[in-house]
């Protein structure tokens, strides 16, 4: 029986670093900005949809995503058109992954808006990677063409990280050192994978 272990966490928690420790750990992850990143990419299934949706946001390179954040930021309904282009082709590519990984005890399914999307109900444990709010706040700040107004809009988007913790099953500190989160989650995988009996 696969346990599928939900990762998520606020934007600036370290929650990729997180899944490349699983990953590293030789537990297949499914990353859901990744696949988006694919799907809008060159070429990718989704270019000619979402031109068509909103004109002029996408380019030889596929999906410019500066352009297509321009569009929908501040409108709650052309967000909701984009989310129904796209979730459905992620929710696709999830079931393929895990059809393709269905003998493995652990899976993890990285999924940033696990919670606000409603995707803590297909998952059998969550575990929240966490950041005290200074750390996370330096974090993203540092990221090219970020400012403090689009930070905070992020952040308003997202259920606070406090409820994410309270939610969660499992909570993964990335404000020390990396060698004590791969700790943590060498910990969770040991705790997960043998609840099961290996």
């Amino acid at each position: 029986m696969t346990i599928l272990l939900g990762l998520t966490g606020s934007i600036g928690m370290g929650k990729s670093t997180v899944a490349a420790m699983f990953a590293d750990e030789g537990v297949p992850v499914f990353d859901a900005d990744a696949e988006v990143h694919r799907l809008q990419g060159p070429g990718g299934d989704l270019v000619d949809e979402i031109e068509a949706a909103f004109p002029d946001t996408t380019t030889a390179l596929g999906v410019d995503r500066t352009l297509l954040g321009e569009a929908v930021f501040g409108d709650p309904e052309a967000f909701r058109r984009l989310e129904a282009i796209v979730h459905p082709a992620v929710g696709a590519a999830r079931s393929r992954f895990l059809a393709a990984h269905a003998d493995r005890p652990l899976v993890v399914l990285d999924v940033p808006l696990l919670f606000e999307a409603g995707g803590w109900e297909s998952v059998d444990k969550i575990a929240v990677v966490s950041a005290p709010a200074q750390v996370q706040r330096a974090r993203v700040l540092a990221r090219p063409g970020m400012t403090a107004m689009r930070f905070e809009s992020i952040l308003a988007r997202q259920m606070p990280d406090a409820e994410k913790r309270a939610r969660a099953d499992f909570v993964i500190p990335t404000g020390g050192t990396h060698d004590e989160t791969r700790a943590c989650v060498h910990a969770l995988i040991a705790c997960l994978v043998g609840a099961e009996g290996g």
